[in-house]
């Protein structure tokens, strides 16, 4: 996406018209009714162009651009402007037709050049869009809008180092401007900088003490750090500066939660609902602290307070299901892990979760079927196949154990706990060479999972070849 200069020049952004303007745009509406033909000067044109712009109303701008050229057909201004309309609506090639014609009249503008770079930005070009910027550079006397948009092109090149170099003299020219201020924070974030991102901003303060947006960004920076005692003071200035900021309060919340001081972060948690209207996560947080101080009653309140404010919210699910198991209550349990799978079915964590509870409810199929399917979905670990090869152990399905654990062996190759289980599942299964290669495989691996092993099959460690075999490997 390309930050296009009508956009920083403002034009009617800030919802603002002197009485002039206001004037201007209420004849061409006029003008537009009636189907009379009023002329205007260029300047007029230009602030009714970039209103229509600003509320997105193309179809009226491109009408007042058009009108324009035709009352002013030799106004460079009004060309380029023109220009924007067609980079915007990705006519490309007229735009750069047009924008040849125009240089070639007077290459002095600062706008051929931004315009060029807009063209080369959209078309994914933005090392050719560096070049065109920095000669509208050296013709511009809008600095800011020209290193904002170079700043711009850095961070779509992944050169983070030189969009802040360019962000930097933004803020240099403005110490207020904010969005040069966050896209600094957000190289130094994706530079992995975050002590020379506080350094940053502790300058930063020093020049703009009373600036909250400074404070809450250098909080969230000492958050990174695990530095939450910093963090919390560095949200309450934020708050002191503006005690209606409820993006300091929620942080500070977390910073407190880091520190285990649940309460103070619940009364954090709480000014937001009051300022705004509640949203899911603000009630997700404040139960988890509920939950932190044992306080299930409330906890509980808030998990459903955040799930009817947000269904869909599938982390409170989650944590209904976990504090219903602690409370050892498994049907709750397992109503609201269907819920979580309902959002997210084919999340692996939700369905060993599932499975796991249906274990403790004796529901083994169900909880087969749920194993199968994560594993399916790619969670590989050894710990889920032998969950699944227990079960189905478990409940006599002897041929599945064997393909489970078979298929376990070719990611675990030498894992004492498949070999044992396959030495167990070769016996029952009445193949007893296999099931000895694979028991002196165990013993060879690792020998004291012996014991794990005999409370899975305790009828093989009765067996006298399976008692020699173990005696060479107990001397």
């Amino acid at each position: 996406m390309y930050i296009f200069p009508y956009i920083l020049k403002g034009g009617f952004m800030d919802n603002y018209m002197n009485e002039e303007e206001r004037f201007a745009l209420k004849k061409f509406e006029s003008m537009l009714q009636s189907n009379k033909v009023y002329f205007f000067d260029s300047e007029e044109f230009e602030e009714i162009i970039y209103h229509y712009m600003d509320i997105g109303k193309m179809n009226l701008a491109n009408k007042a651009i058009d009108l324009s050229l035709s009352q002013h057909p030799s106004s460079i201004p009004l060309k380029l402007i023109k220009v924007e309309l067609l980079v915007f609506e990705n006519k490309l090639k007229p735009a750069t037709k047009l924008l040849n014609i125009i240089e070639s009249i007077d290459p002095t503008f600062d706008e051929i050049y931004i315009q060029r770079a807009a063209i080369l930005s959209k078309s994914n070009n933005h090392d050719g869009a560096i070049i065109q910027l920095y000669k509208a550079l050296e013709l511009t006397d809008d600095l800011v809008d020209v290193h904002a948009l170079l700043g711009m092109e850095y961070l779509f090149t992944e050169n983070f180092s030189k969009a802040i170099d360019h962000f930097t003299v933004c803020l240099q020219i403005d110490i207020e401007d904010y969005a040069a201020l966050y896209n600094i924070i957000y190289c130094y974030d994706m530079l992995d900088e975050h002590e020379k991102a506080i350094d940053f901003l502790n300058t930063y303060i020093d020049e703009n003490p009373y600036s909250e947006i400074a404070w809450h960004q250098l909080g969230r920076q000492y958050i990174s750090q695990n530095k939450f005692t910093d963090a919390i003071r560095a949200f309450d200035y934020a708050i002191l500066i503006d005690e209606l900021f409820i993006g300091a309060y929620l942080e500070k919340g977390k910073a407190l939660e880091e520190e285990k001081k649940y309460e103070e972060a619940i009364s954090n948690y709480l000014v937001t609902l009051e300022l705004d209207d509640p949203t899911a996560f603000t009630y997700l947080q404040i139960a988890r602290c509920y939950k932190n101080i044992d306080n299930n009653k409330l906890a509980l309140n808030y998990y459903h307070k955040a799930i009817d404010e947000d269904p869909l919210l599938e982390q409170a699910w989650l944590a209904l299901t976990d504090l219903y198991l602690e409370l050892e209550d498994s049907p709750k349990a397992l109503y609201y892990i269907q819920k979580a799978l309902e959002v997210d079915a084919d999340n692996s964590d939700y369905l060993n979760r599932f499975a796991e509870i249906n274990i403790r409810l004796n529901l083994y199929e169900e909880s087969a079927l749920a194993f199968k399917k994560s594993i399916i979905l790619g969670d590989n670990r050894l710990v889920i196949y032998l969950a699944l090869a227990d079960i189905l152990h478990f409940i006599g399905d002897f041929e599945d154990v064997n393909d489970v654990l078979l298929d376990a062996l070719k990611l675990f190759p030498k894992a004492a706990e498949i070999q044992y289980r396959l030495a167990g599942i070769y016996f029952i299964l009445r193949k007893k060479k296999e099931a000895l290669f694979f028991l002196e495989k165990g013993f060879k691996a690792n020998i004291s999972y012996k014991s794990v092993a005999e409370d899975i099959f305790p009828e093989m460690f009765l067996r006298e070849d399976v008692l020699s075999l173990l005696a060479k490997f107990e001397l």
